[in-house]
């Protein structure tokens, strides 16, 4: 429902092109790693992956679930939320571990969070946290990396600013471009790993951003 919402919304507040490395699609099942900007970004990336027949479970943080009706959702379509700090973190491993096994795609935000800034220009992807590599390493699924720019044209800054972003995207249109870039095997689970993920998701990050023409911004 979430994958098939975004689709509908999506349009309507932007356009959205996709491209994949040498047009492949997906593998069969997979961690797909994209960057995380705006609170636009998730539904962006969904619409995108739709687009290629994938529905993934999305790892996301708990919060969201106390969200009304948004969090009656979450829970009811199996999506997995992440207790950070928590003694229920390693049951979200635990459940991002099933999904896999079952044949499904997991979509994570591995920076954690959104970057501190109030400017709608595009920046390199931000420090990742443990999880992703970790989650790799435990199940042998493969790091989809996805590179998503111009969401933060839709939404961005501070809370006022970022209602009347959403409010005139519909007539703004801004242009948003996801790319996804091949997938590949981390080498074991430390920070060397780590490291290896976000470099794969900010070349990812690059190619999007070059396919909207949109400079390149610092590195977070």
């Amino acid at each position: 429902m979430l994958s098939r919402l975004a689709r509908q919304l999506v349009p309507a507040v932007g356009r959205l092109t996709l491209t994949t490395e040498d047009g492949a699609g997906l593998p069969p099942a997979g961690i797909i790693a994209a960057n995380h900007t705006s609170l636009a970004d998730p539904a962006i990336v969904l619409a995108a992956l739709l687009r290629l027949g994938a529905r993934p479970v999305v790892m996301a943080t708990a919060g969201l679930w106390s969200v009304p009706l948004l969090g009656r959702a979450l829970a009811r379509e199996g999506h997995i939320p992440v207790h950070r700090g928590d003694p229920r973190a390693a049951r979200s491993v635990d459940l991002a571990q099933e999904a896999l096994e079952r044949g499904r795609h997991i979509l994570i935000n591995a920076e954690g969070g959104l970057p501190r800034r109030t400017d709608a220009a595009e920046a390199a992807p931000g420090a990742f946290r443990r999880g992703l590599a970790r989650l790799a390493h435990r199940t042998g699924a493969p790091v989809i990396p996805v590179g998503q720019a111009g969401a933060r044209r839709v939404t961005s800054g501070p809370a006022v600013k970022q209602l009347a972003g959403l409010a005139t995207a519909p007539v703004r249109r801004p242009r948003l471009h996801v790319y996804v870039g091949p997938a590949l095997r981390l080498d074991g689970e430390g920070p060397a790993a780590t490291a290896q993920a976000r470099l794969a998701v900010t070349a990812a990050w690059r190619t999007a951003v070059a396919r909207l023409g949109e400079p390149a911004g610092p590195a977070a």
